[in-house]
């Protein structure tokens, strides 16, 4: 019983990390790396969204009403989520709870990062990492979008607030 236990956190932390890491490597990699190359897959992420996020101080409205028909930046995000939800469906057999610590985190992620781009003030409170991502003087820190641990232990984590450089930063009243 011990045993299981332990194995039962070990999983469940692993899978938290996964989470992270692959969400700072994805986005710093492939969303602005592969990205940057507009025939790409990828350069949805820094010619759709980023590009609607900077002119609207973080707000992006292809975030009002998702409708699967389209193909944009809003549902080839929910796509590549799908696939990585199908290509570690075989991971249930040897690590169940990382793999539902895992599944956990990608809907935790879709949540935070939809919800900060249809509240810009919420964002500003409760994801200053990623609003420094969009906002900050450059766009290439500041990876992490559900919690800032990978940013933090690479040094990627850069902090904005207070610069005058800051874009269209949104103040709450």
């Amino acid at each position: 019983m011990p045993g299981d236990l332990l194995r039962f956190f070990l999983e469940l932390a692993l899978g938290f990390i996964y989470a992270n890491a692959g969400e700072w490597s994805m986005h710093k990699y492939v969303l602005h790396g592969l990205g940057k190359h507009r025939r790409s897959f990828w350069a949805y992420h820094l010619y759709g969204h980023h590009v609607a996020s900077s002119q609207n101080a973080m707000f992006d409205p292809g975030y009002q009403r998702i409708d699967l028909s389209q193909w944009n930046a809003q549902t080839k995000e929910l796509w590549v989520l799908f696939a990585i939800v199908l290509i570690h469906i075989p991971l249930f057999l040897v690590a169940p709870v990382f793999t539902w610590a895992l599944y956990g985190s990608l809907g935790v992620y879709y949540f935070k990062h939809r919800k900060a781009h249809l509240d810009p003030a919420w964002a500003r409170r409760h994801l200053r990492w990623h609003y420094d991502h969009h906002l900050g003087p450059a766009a290439y820190a500041n990876w992490c979008v559900s919690w800032p641990w990978f940013d933090y232990l690479l040094g990627t984590r850069v902090q904005y607030e207070g610069l005058e450089k800051t874009k269209g930063d949104v103040h709450e009243d």
